[in-house]
């Protein structure tokens, strides 16, 4: 079968290979059926050597929905009895996680700061220090919005200074940029199959510090379907998901898991890298100016800046690209004009380079002037 190659340059779902799109073509199979079991079994274990997470202290949970479900799960299921979450906010994705709290009605401090920079490590430590009720620190270790690199493993040992555990939102970095769960001071990390493991959308879990999901049973129950606990202990009985999985993306995901073993980590890693390189290349030629500093980004995202320019039309010139095979995505900063590009997926630098000539041509026929005009 000949599938079409598009270039996904969103913060995910990534381009996929076509051995990870085909592994979904399997004989239908019922998920209670303990050949599957095994197969869930195996990819849990997996999953916990992505994140360099000791199987004698740490578990993987899978769950059926995107990455917010994670949020929603890690919040509503590990807050103690009158305890209050830390929530570092310095972007759209942690603030997703204060909503999260308001929804739920959590106690929660949401420690907002500037999107256009990292946490101050000094604010983390006096709020630590003045709430003496905080059970839980949250953050996310990639703010996709913007491509800021958070310094989780500062946070992470202030929290633990500080008794607290330490939640960190890796849907948009595991896999892709370097992570230790011990090393990072991380009691709990998030993701999702499509994002840096590049297999297919519906599957997320959570990697997690198994002693306290135990303890979790005891705490107020805010959710039936998003309970960690509850999921946790199917699992542990029976080998199951408590309720249906996507059955054709574990599949691809087991896929996925394969090639990123076979590649290595080292070698995807050098991957991303050079991909981030040669669209901040590409930026550059154009005169194409990025919001975030260098020196704090993740090396996955390039927040751009439009142009000032009155025959600059976002749409348009997504539109044309799209056509052609490329997609850009949209910025999610509220205060500022941006798009993304995003080195996620099954990607290198000689795909860049070809989008950056459609890009040209985009401007071109849209009467956009190069380089690109700021004021």
């Amino acid at each position: 079968m000949k599938i079409k190659r598009n270039i996904l340059l969103n913060p995910g779902p990534a381009t996929t290979t076509d051995t990870v799109k085909m592994a979904q073509v399997v004989p239908d199979i019922c998920p209670r059926e303990k050949e599957f079991a095994n197969m869930m079994k195996s990819l849990r274990s997996d999953l916990l050597r992505v994140a360099h997470a000791p199987a004698d202290k740490y578990t993987s949970v899978l769950f059926c929905g995107s990455g917010t479900i994670n949020i929603d799960i890690c919040l509503n299921s590990l807050l103690p009895e009158g305890r209050r979450v830390l929530i570092v906010n310095n972007g759209a994705y942690s603030s997703r996680a204060v909503e999260v709290c308001q929804y739920y009605g959590l106690p929660h401090i949401d420690l907002r700061s500037s999107v256009f920079e990292q946490p101050n490590l000094d604010d983390v430590r006096r709020t630590l220090e003045a709430n003496p009720d905080i059970a839980m620190v949250y953050t996310t270790h990639h703010e996709t919005g913007t491509g800021v690199l958070n310094p989780i493993r500062e946070i992470g040992a202030l929290a633990h200074e500080h008794n607290a555990i330490f939640v960190v939102d890796t849907t948009s970095s595991l896999g892709m940029i370097p992570f230790d769960m011990e090393q990072d001071h991380v009691d709990f990390c998030m993701a999702s199959a499509q994002k840096g493991l590049m297999a297919m959308t519906g599957l997320s879990f959570i990697i997690g510090n198994e002693t306290v999901i135990r303890k979790s049973k005891d705490y107020p129950k805010r959710s039936y379907y998003c309970n960690l606990y509850l999921q946790y202990d199917y699992f542990e009985r029976t080998g199951e998901m408590h309720f249906t999985p996507p059955v054709q993306t574990i599949y691809a995901t087991m896929q996925a898991l394969k090639e990123y073993f076979e590649v290595g980590e080292v070698e995807k890693f050098a991957r991303h890298h050079r991909v981030i390189e040669a669209i901040h290349q590409g930026l550059a030629d154009m005169g194409l100016r990025e919001v975030i500093r260098r020196d704090i980004q993740s090396g996955l995202v390039a927040s751009v800046l439009y142009p000032d320019d009155p025959n600059w039309d976002f749409e348009r010139v997504h539109d044309y690209c799209y056509e052609r095979g490329f997609t850009i995505y949209p910025g999610k900063i509220s205060t500022t004009n941006t798009f993304r590009l995003c080195a996620l997926g099954a990607i290198d630098a000689p795909d860049i380079e070809a989008f950056f000539g459609v890009l040209r041509d985009a401007f071109d026929k849209n009467g956009i002037a190069l380089p690109a005009k700021y004021e």
